[in-house]
């Protein structure tokens, strides 16, 4: 059994491991699943996140990877099987980042977004985390972020206590006026949808290397709104990711100031998974624009 085998037959997957066909080295747990490293008869490497309670998030996370692929642009490892109780992947050995690196990553980020969307949202609804993410289309994006993304977290937020009624107010406050701090209209990008440093990495598949983009929750949206995520939690050489960015598809002028604008979104998002401790920074990015 080998890597062209499974590609051949992705359905025999959950069957062989069932069987011990494949040799699994556990590398964590999560709630209610792992991840592990798969080796095949081969010495090939897989990538493999297994659920004990089966559901649409592994499904909706490879629709995503398949989508980025689609593109051509960013590097996405190929998706083996994606079902309801495992997501198998190939496998990406970490490298060191490097200026070189980031600099590609840059301009293919930007040309994964040039690739674009038909609308804002996309034909299924996806899953961040264990959030769901509604994707219902929407004419514009400042409709789309508020009404599908900021407006049910915000409530959420509050609801759970994870905002105070006076720190959730401020953030109604600051969507109120976010139609009219969005800057110039733009198209829909084709967004990965989660893109904190931590969902991308610098390594090598096979003999191809480069930045590698895993675990999205891509949708059509606005391209900054990953480029705020890339700032949220510091990536290496995000100058030089943004510079090549910028001379590959050109910002729109002001950009720089509605990064907090577009990190409401993970901000609310991790107001609702981890409560308070992330209050004051969502606040201040609602205050930000």
């Amino acid at each position: 059994m080998d890597l062209d085998y499974l590609r051949a037959h992705p359905e025999t997957i959950p069957r062989l491991v069932e069987h011990q066909r494949i040799r699994i080295t556990p590398l964590g747990g999560a709630k209610g699943g792992r991840v592990e490293r798969w080796t095949l008869d081969d010495g090939t490497s897989l990538f493999a996140k297994v659920t004990e309670a089966p559901n649409d998030a592994l499904p909706a996370e490879g629709r995503s990877l398949r989508r980025l692929a689609e593109a051509g642009a960013a590097r996405v490892p190929e998706v083996l099987t994606a079902v309801p109780e495992m997501l198998v992947t190939a496998w990406v050995d970490r490298t060191g980042p490097s200026a070189a690196g980031a600099e590609e990553f840059g301009r293919r980020l930007a040309a994964l977004h040039a690739a674009g969307e038909p609308t804002f949202g996309a034909e299924t609804d996806g899953v961040l985390a264990t959030l769901p993410l509604p994707n219902t289309p929407e004419p514009d994006w400042p409709t789309f972020y508020v009404k599908h993304r900021c407006g049910p977290l915000l409530r959420r937020a509050r609801d759970g206590g994870a905002l105070t009624a006076a720190q959730a107010s401020t953030v109604d406050d600051a969507l109120a006026r976010l139609a009219d701090a969005a800057g110039p209209p733009e198209p829909p990008a084709r967004l990965h949808g989660d893109l904190w440093s931590g969902n991308v990495l610098p390594g090598r598949v096979g003999d191809v290397e480069g930045w590698w983009l895993i675990d999205p929750a891509s949708y059509g949206g606005h391209r900054e709104t990953d480029l705020a995520m890339l700032a949220l939690f510091g990536l290496p050489f995000l100058d030089t990711v943004l510079a090549a960015y910028d001379e590959t598809s050109p910002l729109a002028a002001g950009w720089r100031e509605r990064v907090g604008l577009h990190q409401l979104f993970p901000l609310l998002v991790h107001c609702v998974l981890f409560g308070a401790s992330y209050a004051s920074r969502t606040v201040d990015a609602a205050k930000s624009f």
